[in-house]
């Protein structure tokens, strides 16, 4: 059994047990969090898509961590003398269990 769950615009597919890195949640570690399923699907022959999320079924999740990703480096250069610049960044992660899918 797998679904299909939706966070702030991206979607996701998961089974129970899953873990899955999401952009920056405001949720303390070890909190509990619902996420809305677009698709559940139990083998091939029952699949139930929602219009646009399923009544009645959420995916139950907990957060596991929060940290930040690979730094990622943006190289500005102009032709003038003294001014080349280098600006950096590191996008900041949420990583979330699939406690139950029900």
């Amino acid at each position: 059994m797998y679904a299909v769950v939706q966070d702030r615009g991206h979607q996701y597919t998961v089974n129970a047990g899953d873990r899955v890195q999401l952009d920056r949640l405001d949720a303390e570690v070890g909190a509990s969090i619902e996420l809305p399923v677009l698709l559940l699907a139990e083998g091939e022959d029952n699949v139930q898509v929602g219009a646009p999320t399923l009544e009645g079924v959420k995916a139950t999740c907990k957060v596991v961590s929060h940290e930040r990703g690979q730094k990622g480096i943006a190289g500005v250069f102009r032709r003038r003398k003294d001014s080349r610049r280098r600006v950096g960044f590191r996008h900041e992660h949420t990583t979330i269990e699939v406690v139950s899918i029900a």
